[in-house]
C-alpha cells in the first residue's frame, strides 16, 4: 500500500467524536507533517466547517476533504482505496458499518473503529475473516473506552508479571476505580440499537450473553461464565463491587485478545470485570440502579420514552467538562500456586472517557496501523493483539494514558 494517496482518512468526521479525533491530529500531527491524513464525510458543508474550527488559521486548505455515503457501496470503494487505514466513527455500526469494512477488506485497506456492539462483531467477523486474511487487510475493533484501557490493561498487566516472576497470570480481575464522565451519545445509539435487535431476535440476546461471543469460529470455550449482575465483596481488592455495564463488551475483547495470540495465558485462562464500590450500600444502590436502567431500556416503550432525554449521536460534553473527566482501572493478575506473584497495575486517563479520551485511542490506533511496523497480517483483530507495544508508546506519550505497577488499590 506504498502508493496510497493517505495515511489516514477520518470517515465520519462531522460527528461529535469525528470532529475530536480531527482536532487531536491536527494539533498532535499537523496537516502538513509525515503524517498524509484526510477528512471524509458525506457532506462537502458541514467537513468544511469541521476543517474551519479544527484547524488554526493558514492550514485548513492543507486539509484534504472527500465525500462518499455509507449507503453508497461505490463511494466507499473508492474512498478506501485511497488510503492505508480508514478511522471510522460512523455508528451504530451494525447500521453502517457492514459496506465499510467489506470495502476495506477487499481493497487491503486498514480499519480501526470505536464500536462495541458485541452482536455486530460476532457476525462480521466469520464473514469476511478469510477475505482480510486474504487482502491483507487489518481491522481493529473496539479502539475507544471499550475496550481500550481494558484489553491493553491486561496486556500490560500480563508482560510485567511475566518480566517480574516468569509466569502470566491465568487469572485477571479488572476493577473500575474513581471516574468521572459523560456517556456517549454514540455508544448510547449502539446500546439502543442492540436491545432493538435483540428484541426482534432471540439469538440475539443470546450472542450477547455468552462470554465466547468473540473466540475464533471453532475455538472451543474457557472457563468463564457470565458477567456479574449483583452487588459482590471481593477479596482480592477488599472492596465491594458492582456491575460494569461495559464488561459484557470488554471481557469477550480480553478472552479474543488471549485467542489470537496463541493463548500465552493459557486456554482457561479467566477474566471478569466490576466497578468498585465504598460500601455494601453503595454497591447494592449502583446495582438496583443499573438493572433498573437496563430494563427500562430492554422494554420498546420505556426504550422510547429514555431516547428523548438520552444524549444522542452528536452531542457531547463541553471541553471544560471533556477536561475535567478522568477514570482510573485497576488489574490483579492472580497466582493460585504462588499468590506471592499476585502483581497489579492500573490504566488512568486524564479526560473524559467516552469522547476526550475515546478520541485520541482511536487516533492513535489509526496511526499505529498506518506508520508502525506490525507483526501480524490481515484479518480481524483486537487492540492488545494486532498493536501491542507501538500502540502502548503512543497512548502514553501522546494519549495521556498511564500504565503502572502499584503497590495497592487507592481510591
Amino acid at each position: 500500500m506504498s502508493n496510497r494517496e493517505f495515511d489516514v482518512i477520518v470517515w465520519g468526521a462531522t460527528g461529535f467524536t469525528g470532529q475530536l479525533v480531527v482536532e487531536y491530529l491536527a494539533e498532535t500531527y499537523g496537516v502538513d507533517g509525515e503524517l498524509r491524513w484526510a477528512i471524509a464525510g458525506r457532506n462537502r458543508n458541514k467537513l468544511e466547517s469541521v476543517r474551519q474550527s479544527c484547524l488554526a488559521d493558514g492550514q485548513h486548505e492543507q486539509l484534504p476533504i472527500l465525500i462518499a455515503n455509507s449507503n453508497d457501496p461505490d463511494s466507499l470503494a473508492t474512498l478506501v482505496r485511497k488510503t492505508r487505514v480508514i478511522c471510522t466513527t460512523v455508528g451504530p455500526y451494525a447500521k453502517y458499518g457492514t459496506t465499510l469494512v467489506e470495502a476495506c477488506v477487499e481493497a487491503g485497506t486498514h480499519c480501526c473503529d470505536l464500536t462495541g456492539e458485541v452482536q455486530w462483531m460476532a457476525r462480521v467477523i466469520p464473514q469476511y475473516q478469510k477475505a482480510a486474511e486474504a487482502s491483507g487487510a487489518r481491522i481493529v475493533h473496539t479502539c475507544g473506552f471499550d475496550s481500550v484501557p481494558f484489553d491493553m490493561g491486561n496486556w500490560y498487566l500480563q508482560q510485567v508479571m511475566h518480566e517480574r516472576h516468569g509466569v502470566y497470570a491465568q487469572q485477571v480481575k479488572g476493577r473500575v476505580g474513581r471516574n468521572r464522565g459523560a456517556a456517549s451519545g454514540g455508544t448510547i445509539a449502539s446500546i439502543l440499537n442492540m436491545m432493538e435487535e435483540a428484541q426482534n431476535d432471540p439469538s440475539v440476546r443470546q450472542e450477547v450473553a455468552n462470554p465466547y461471543a468473540l473466540y475464533p469460529v471453532g475455538t472451543p470455550d474457557g472457563r468463564d461464565g457470565p458477567d456479574q449482575t449483583g452487588a459482590k465483596f471481593d477479596a482480592d481488592f477488599n472492596q465491594w463491587t458492582s456491575p460494569f455495564i461495559m464488561a459484557a463488551i470488554n471481557t469477550r475483547v480480553v478472552r479474543r485478545s488471549n485467542a489470537l495470540l496463541g493463548f500465552p495465558w493459557g486456554e482457561n485462562f479467566r477474566y471478569d470485570e466490576a466497578t468498585l464500590n465504598a460500601s455494601r450500600y453503595e454497591a447494592t444502590r449502583n446495582t438496583v440502579a443499573g438493572g433498573i436502567g437496563m430494563v427500562a431500556l430492554a422494554l420498546r416503550p420505556t426504550r422510547k420514552l429514555a431516547q428523548r432525554f438520552l444524549p444522542k449521536p452528536g452531542e457531547g460534553p463541553t471541553r471544560d467538562q471533556r477536561e475535567a473527566g478522568y477514570y482510573e482501572v485497576f488489574f490483579r493478575g492472580i497466582d493460585a500456586q504462588s499468590p506471592e506473584k499476585d502483581t497489579i497495575v492500573s490504566v488512568s486517563g486524564d479526560l473524559d472517557p467516552g469522547y476526550g479520551s475515546t478520541a485520541r485511542m482511536l487516533g492513535e490506533a489509526a496511526v499505529c496501523l498506518a506508520k508502525d511496523p506490525l507483526t501480524v497480517g490481515g484479518g480481524f483483530w483486537t487492540p492488545a493483539s494486532a498493536l501491542a507495544g507501538n500502540y502502548l508508546d503512543r497512548l502514553t506519550t501522546s494519549a495521556g494514558l498511564t500504565f503502572k505497577v502499584v503497590d495497592a488499590v487507592t481510591q
